[in-house]
């Protein structure tokens, strides 16, 4: 005779999400956050970072930290940028990110349309995953806020630069400091404007 037995109950799959801040940038790493949110911890108001203002992103960032199954945020420094490529350079960002996490996820969703490789678990690439997807939101926000705090450190160090108002963005202001001042060593050097800034200051 044979004894029913209970029926298992699957592991809830844990799901990631995966996004940057800094690819842009002519100066400056690149952010890479990955984060797994708690079924049963609630965090309101999260977003894509680019929509919420400066005090919302600070408010929410210890709050993901604090409430998040798990987090992870890597830099990747402007000497691997410049090596390997900013694309390359963020793709590994994330595999690093993912690996570190723990638990680790089971489903990694990336922000955009490119999947990196050798990623620790299955990913999916969702297009404007920061509107749809509440763990690449907070993922952006970990990756905004640690990089905005991160150049406003190096603001101390270079302040002719501006990096505490425009982050290392190609702003006129960045580009005539730029200009004036040559490269500093966080500038990326693979980037054409900081490359033609740095020709000109070998030249004179």
């Amino acid at each position: 005779m044979d004894i029913p037995t209970a029926p298992t109950r699957r592991k809830p799959r844990l799901i990631a999400g995966v996004d940057e801040a800094g690819r842009g940038p002519l100066a400056g790493p690149v952010a890479v956050a990955a984060v797994i949110l708690h079924p049963r911890r609630r965090i309101d108001g999260l977003d894509d970072s680019k929509k919420l203002t400066e005090a919302k992103r600070e408010a929410l960032f210890p709050l993901i930290q604090e409430r998040a199954l798990a987090w992870r945020i890597e830099f990747v420094e402007v000497e691997e940028i410049d090596r390997i490529n900013i694309f390359q350079a963020t793709m590994a960002g994330m595999c690093r990110a993912l690996t570190g996490l723990n638990p680790q996820a089971d489903l990694a969703r990336v922000d955009g349309n490119h999947l990196p490789k050798g990623l620790p678990c299955r990913g999916e690439a969702l297009i404007g995953g920061d509107a749809i997807e509440p763990a690449i939101m907070a993922a952006s926000i970990l990756a905004k806020v640690a990089r905005d705090r991160l150049m406003q450190q190096l603001h101390e160090t270079w302040p002719h630069y501006g990096f505490d108002r425009h982050k290392g963005y190609s702003t006129a202001a960045h580009l005539a400091a730029l200009q004036a001042h040559g490269p500093c060593p966080q500038h990326r050097r693979s980037f054409a404007p900081v490359r033609d800034a740095f020709v000109q200051t070998e030249l004179f």
